[in-house]
């Protein structure tokens, strides 16, 4: 909200004027407020291994972040070519892999990666897309520079909170919202919906969200996103094949179905194909899609741009295919595979973040400044027993944002994640989900690890 010499950020002032003429105990009412419009809208996520019960909710800071429409033209701008790069790349590994005879990216990285998958080689998605939806995560420095911190190609979540924290807010500010002139984020699922139509040569296709059930801990999402898009929710137990063609098993019975958003990793959808042990997916769902006869939302084999050691190549991605140099960079990163890099994070533990490369939600990582000995300790012999499987990056001084808490305002530290749609064009959402770490220094803000939300204004100016 405020400059380095104090002075508020011009997109600022106008909040700020409408904070000051608030009370505590408005403020307090307000926050009490959104509290509850969040519990009866039952926005509630999964936290795995929690003995205090797996159901939260996620909690809504009452304050908004807002961005100017100039800099989110940079962000719209970045992410748009990220989006584009990561597609020709996707398309080129699992076929002529170019990139990797050119030495560009290492072929034993991308070959050795789990997410690399052997039946997607020589896939051919409809309309030649792979990664329809995309959850970048950007972060911005003291300085106001930023910074792509990773990309989420596989199931990127979080989408419906960015939805209905507008209405929560919206209702909160009303004057304000109406007078800033906000950006609107409600056509997203219409969006959505067009896209996974799109994907299909039907005129009236049937569109499905597959989740994995009530157990997961997006779950709230994958009914939320069905129901405003007037899709069917479905498992995998409510699908079959026959003739590799998808059928959905309804009262009236079997219905086709012909573009399906799933909210199941790659290796998990489809037993015959990927994973055997799998009873999530639905047996032979992989045939029908590369017979053509079903369309999938991110194409299968898509996870492997979602590999942490991936994402430290995405600007030298950009530039093989597009030949342009990143409008957003990367955080500077450390590849454990890479022996000079492997040194200097052995030595540098203590003030680095290190992450599994696979893993998401806050899960496998280490932050250095807040870690032990001890665990610092643990995870050297991780990252030594292997390099392949972390990476590490410096602790940025990642921007604050004014929070509303107990004690009254206080900055907390945020990220932003953004969500693109990739149809006949790629459109990036001007709104984003802000999570924020609740805890006064903290740099998590996973939800999964106790972090917030707040609503994203992205202005028209």
């Amino acid at each position: 909200m405020f400059e380095e010499s104090g002075s508020c950020r011009s997109n600022y002032v106008e909040l700020r004027e409408k904070l000051d003429n608030y009370s505590d105990k408005k403020l307090k009412q307000l926050q009490h407020s959104t509290d509850k419009a969040q519990k009866s809208m039952g926005m509630t996520f999964n936290v795995y291994h929690d003995s205090k019960g797996i159901e939260k909710i996620l909690h809504l800071d009452l304050i908004p972040r807002i961005i100017k429409g100039s800099e989110w033209k940079v962000i719209d701008e970045g992410l748009q070519q990220r989006i584009e790069a990561i597609n020709l790349f996707l398309d080129d590994i699992y076929k002529d892999q170019k990139i990797l005879k050119d030495k560009v990216v290492p072929k034993e990285m991308i070959l050795s990666s789990s997410d690399y998958l052997d039946p997607c080689v020589g896939l051919k998605p409809p309309k030649g897309i792979w990664c329809h939806i995309t959850g970048s995560d950007i972060v911005r420095d003291a300085k106001g520079q930023f910074y792509v911190l990773e990309d989420n190609l596989r199931c990127p979540s979080g989408v419906s909170y960015l939805l209905e924290n507008r209405e929560i807010i919206k209702q909160a500010f009303p004057q304000l919202f109406a007078s800033l002139g906000v950006r609107p984020v409600s056509e997203y699922p219409g969006k959505l919906l067009n896209m996974l139509e799109y994907m299909s040569d039907k005129e009236n296709p049937t569109v499905a969200v597959l989740t994995p059930g009530i157990h997961n801990s997006a779950y709230f999402e994958h009914s939320y996103l069905a129901q405003q898009m007037g899709a069917e929710l479905v498992t995998g137990q409510d699908l079959m094949v026959q003739d590799n063609k998808v059928y959905m098993q309804t009262t009236k019975g079997l219905e086709q179905v012909d573009s399906i958003y799933r909210r199941i990793d790659d290796k998990f959808i489809d037993p015959m194909a990927f994973n055997p042990k799998s009873l999530l997916g639905v047996p032979g769902l992989f045939e029908a899609y590369k017979a053509g006869n079903v369309a999938i939302a991110n194409a299968p084999g898509t996870g492997v741009a979602d590999d942490k050691a991936v994402y430290t190549y995405v600007p030298k991605i950009i530039k093989y295919y597009l030949d342009q140099d990143p409008i957003i960079e990367n955080v500077p990163t450390y590849m454990c595979s890479e022996k000079d890099d492997l040194q200097y994070v052995l030595e540098n533990i203590k003030d680095l973040v290190v992450k599994e490369t696979n893993a998401a939600g806050g899960y496998g990582m280490l932050i250095g400044p807040k870690a032990t000995t001890e665990e610092h300790e643990k995870f050297k012999k991780l990252v030594k027993a292997t390099p392949r499987n972390y990476i590490a990056q410096p602790t940025l001084s990642l921007s604050t944002v004014p929070t509303f808490g107990e004690e009254g305002f206080a900055p907390r530290h945020v990220d932003l994640r953004p969500y693109a749609l990739y149809g006949k064009s790629i459109d990036i959402i001007p709104g984003a989900l802000t999570r924020v770490a609740m805890v006064k220094d903290s740099l998590v803000v996973n939800s999964s690890q106790g972090g917030g939300s707040k609503d994203t204004w992205v202005l028209f100016d």
